[in-house]
């Protein structure tokens, strides 16, 4: 999260999103849904036998749409019982623009007049 100018952190735009991720740590791997995604991270369901801890690091093989097939390294950044949350920390430089339209083509709907942003 960032701050913003006034010292309290904003969070990124969340797209919430129905795709599935294949998420690799070493010899474990598992396949789950996307809840969300931003311009940083992603939300997953949290998988059965789930052993992975905050703070380390894996592969994950996004399906979005399709068409688009992102893989991409992220950190655990977030765990609850329900949810692992993701940040990115490599985005193949070819799939970066494909991802940056995803979220933008969400952005600007979501400034549209009469449509409500999720601030959580």
């Amino acid at each position: 999260m960032k701050l913003d100018g006034s010292g309290q952190h904003r969070r990124h735009a969340r797209m919430p999103i129905r795709s599935i991720a294949l998420i690799s740590m070493g010899p474990l791997s598992w396949i789950t849904e996307v809840e969300n995604i931003s311009a940083t991270g992603l939300l997953v369901h949290r998988p059965d036998e789930w052993v992975a801890g905050a703070g380390e690091s894996g592969v994950l093989d996004l399906l979005l749409g399709d068409d688009l097939h992102i893989h991409l390294e992220a950190s655990v950044t977030r765990l609850t019982p329900t949810h692992v949350g993701f940040a990115y920390t490599s985005i193949p430089e070819d799939k970066e623009h494909a991802l940056w339209s995803l979220l933008g083509e969400y952005a600007e709907n979501m400034d549209q007049p009469g449509t409500a942003t999720d601030s959580t």
